[in-house]
């Protein structure tokens, strides 16, 4: 039995249970998501920190990878201190044309091939939790919990659930047939047809900064098992974990005999237009891309020869109308405002609240009453330096400073942001939310993305304006998420409607341990075509489908002595 076969078989039951969880929406992980030493073995977290510092300050190897020379380092941790990794070059010619070579067999594979390989590399990416989990916390600043779970197994939950839709959107028709068709007189006419999934092209997968596996996977092992080889740009900022990926896919498709040139990593210098390049090279025909949505719409607008799937910005809205746990309400939203300094595609920035109030378990609260209430639950949240540190992770970059400068005096501020001295790093860049009040027709500054620790409170005439306002800035401009709070069905029924206009997806009444940022794979879609302002990238068969096509060929059944053969 070959090594190919043998990764298909190994992960059948896997891929099988992957397909039926997308189908049920049930909760499913076939990862687990604490970094224990019982789950993950007593020397995993060790060795997975010795690999990571191994790495600091040396060449990154590729064996095999096309291009000559070295990019120069361009990583530093939010914590306070410079990677000084360096990876290979490679010019957009050179890695169009080496992942060109490498696709004929993969894409005569098969779907189960492929879909068994993919499973194959997401294990191995699991076994190496500890090394990524070190690699996403120091690029990203994510918290180390944060950068295993959102950046190591969450995100290889999102990666299997995109080889699962894959995987079986291909099988969806027969690979064979032998067709039929009765005549009046004499035999039936008959062709044997066959059927093959065939991937679009070349695919480029260009990262983002703050979550570049959870945002990366998806797009990754959607193309690779529809028969696409993968150019995978990181984000300057955020290169190490994608390229520990790419070395562990590569090591994989060599051992199942494939050329490891169907996944290649693109890194660029820091000023550097690599992505534009290769997003319009000809032979490019698939672009998945997070990120700002000026980018994003100069990639919709000009990389016109391939498919492209964008997340880009959203105006992320909080509806206020009633509440009977008011306690729960302010818990549940600090700890949405605070988690990773709001450094989130997720996270709430627009909270609307009626002019006169809106009523609560503790009474009537004003949208000023609300606000003071809404930062004392932050204080109390991150009053302690050690939890703190936990919940807000560190800035990501200089940008997200600027942008709190900013905040600062586009509103009446509420709760200024502060710095945080980390317990354990004692160079991070460390950052409280900062709140601030706005009107219903303070529009130029609340209709912006402020990526970060910012959230408006913004007053309005009434619930109904503050649905009208979500509805309309929501589709004009774009949203990851939306939340309602109202103790009444019609209320919720309207907000519902509204999200539905908006083409968002909506979170009501939540008070407990489940947050507006959190998006489980197998279960919650994430993103929409329905909002292309927010961009297109998904969770569902629309994210794979348009990777592949079926093509067929058919041929008259031979007759030899009058019997088919």
């Amino acid at each position: 039995m070959s090594q190919r076969t043998d990764f298909f078989t190994r992960h059948q039951e896997l891929l099988d249970r992957a397909v039926e969880a997308t189908r049920s929406r049930d909760h499913w992980s076939p990862y687990p998501e604490s970094p224990s030493k019982s789950v993950y073995g007593e020397d995993a977290p060790e060795r997975g920190e010795q690999a990571f510092k191994a790495q600091l300050g040396n060449p990154f190897t590729l064996e095999g990878h096309p291009g000559d020379g070295w990019v120069p380092a361009t990583e530093s941790s939010p914590y306070g201190f410079e990677l000084g990794v360096t990876y290979p070059r490679v010019t957009p010619d050179e890695a169009v044309a080496a992942a060109k070579a490498a696709t004929p067999a993969w894409r005569n594979a098969g779907p189960d091939t492929r879909a068994g390989v993919a499973a194959e590399i997401l294990s191995r990416i699991n076994a190496a939790g500890f090394e990524i989990a070190q690699a996403v916390q120091h690029t990203t600043g994510q918290a180390f919990v944060m950068a295993f779970q959102a950046g190591g197994t969450h995100a290889q939950d999102r990666g299997l659930e995109a080889v699962a839709y894959a995987w079986a959107e291909q099988k969806y028709h027969a690979g064979s047939v032998r067709w039929s068709k009765p005549q009046r007189k004499g035999g039936p006419l008959e062709l044997d047809k066959r059927f093959t999934a065939v991937g679009r092209g070349v695919s480029l997968l260009i990262a983002c900064n703050t979550f570049p596996t959870w945002n990366g996977y998806p797009g990754l092992f959607a193309s690779l098992v529809t028969g696409n080889p993968v150019i995978v740009k990181p984000h300057p900022r955020a290169v190490l974990p994608l390229a520990v990926t790419v070395r562990i896919a590569r090591e994989v498709l060599a051992e199942a005999g494939f050329d490891p040139n169907l996944v290649l990593l693109a890194a660029e210098g820091q000023d550097e237009r690599t992505a534009a390049t290769l997003a319009t090279h000809p032979d490019v025909r698939i672009v998945d891309f997070t990120g700002s949505t000026a980018f994003g719409d100069w990639l919709e607008e000009h990389a016109r020869q391939a498919v492209v799937y964008t997340e880009k910005a959203g105006l992320n809205t909080v509806v206020l109308d009633s509440t009977d746990d008011y306690r729960g309400l302010l818990g549940n939203l600090a700890f949405s405002l605070a988690l990773y300094s709001g450094q989130m595609c997720t996270t709430p920035q627009n909270l609307l609240v009626p002019r006169d109030g809106f009523a609560t378990d503790q009474g009537v609260k004003t949208p000023d009453e609300f606000a003071a209430d809404l930062g004392t639950a932050l204080d109390k949240l991150l009053g302690d330096p050690q939890r703190a540190a936990g919940v807000l992770g560190a800035i990501v970059n200089d940008g997200v400073l600027r942008r709190l400068d900013e905040a600062g005096a586009a509103g009446r501020t509420v709760r200024p942001s502060a710095a945080v001295d980390h317990p354990d790093h004692p160079g991070a860049t460390v950052r409280t939310p900062l709140l601030a009040r706005l009107g219903a027709d303070d529009t130029e500054v609340y209709t912006s993305e402020w990526f970060g620790p910012v959230t408006f409170v913004i007053d309005t005439a009434s619930t109904e304006e503050s649905l009208n306002i979500f509805r309309e800035t929501v589709r004009r401009h774009g949203a990851l998420t939306a939340a309602v709070h109202s103790t009444s069905e019609d209320v919720l029924a309207a907000a519902e409607e509204a999200a539905l206009d908006a083409g968002v997806h909506l979170s009501e009444n939540l008070t407990g341990g489940i947050f507006v940022n959190q998006s489980a794979a197998f279960s919650d879609f994430h993103g929409s075509v329905a909002n292309p302002a927010a961009g297109a990238t998904l969770s569902d068969p629309a994210f794979v489908t348009g990777r592949f096509t079926t093509l067929q060929s058919r041929r008259p059944v031979v007759v030899a002595g009058g019997v088919d053969v």
